[in-house]
């Protein structure tokens, strides 16, 4: 009995390490931009703005990775899912399958009611917010781009295991979530919320598909 409780709370050792591990470059970076830029987010996006026009080659580049990031995620999946079917793996199959059950939960239903009910203004926007509103200007928090990625990312560092691999995971999440605060779409609070959100999407991917079931 004593033993059985003590493997409990060490089996998350391992899953709290991951998220953190991955977590970490996002977060920092975060920290980084905010206290770089004057420690508000009225002034990151005044320098995000001067630096996309003083640096056209870095805008493209992270337009490229705002617009590819999730996308490539998904055709990853896809292929997944696709060799699961192919070699009859049942355990993958269910992973990927609970993975679009909670995008699709997450990411696209709760975060369009989240975007549509605080109705926070974009950068550059009036300072007010429009609650319930179905005007996209009015749509920053929270950052969909970063609530689906990290729900990728999580799904997939916790699925694989790998400190390695969830850095590296973590570093494209924190890519991506700078992307959006660069290219003037969300605030740095947007973007942190969308990491939020994906965390819990990415422990219920583990919750509903749990690796010991491969």
């Amino acid at each position: 009995m004593a033993e059985s409780s003590y493997k409990a709370p060490m089996s998350l050792v391992r899953p709290l390490l991951l998220w953190i591990t991955l977590s970490a470059p996002l977060l920092c970076l975060l920290a980084i931009v905010l206290l770089a830029c004057g420690g508000t987010e009225h002034a990151v996006f005044a320098v995000m703005r001067a630096s996309r026009d003083a640096h056209p080659t870095l805008t493209t580049f992270l337009n490229g990775v705002s617009y590819w990031t999730n996308l490539l995620f998904y055709a990853w999946f896809a292929w997944l899912l696709l060799r699961a079917l192919i070699t009859g793996d049942r355990a993958t199959r269910r992973f990927v399958l609970v993975y679009i059950a909670v995008q699709l939960l997450i990411s696209l239903v709760t975060v369009r009611l989240l975007k549509m009910t605080i109705g926070r203004p974009r950068p550059g926007e009036d300072p007010f917010l429009h609650p319930f509103t179905t005007k996209p200007s009015y749509h920053s928090m929270p950052s969909g781009h970063t609530t689906e990625a990290t729900t990728s990312t999580l799904s997939l560092s916790q699925r694989h295991g790998s400190m390695k691999g969830s850095f590296l995971l973590g570093i494209i999440l924190a890519l991506l979530g700078f992307s959006r605060i660069y290219l003037g779409w969300h605030h740095p609070s947007d973007v942190l919320c969308g990491w939020l959100l994906g965390s819990v999407a990415g422990v219920a991917v583990s919750l509903f598909a749990p690796k010991e079931h491969a």
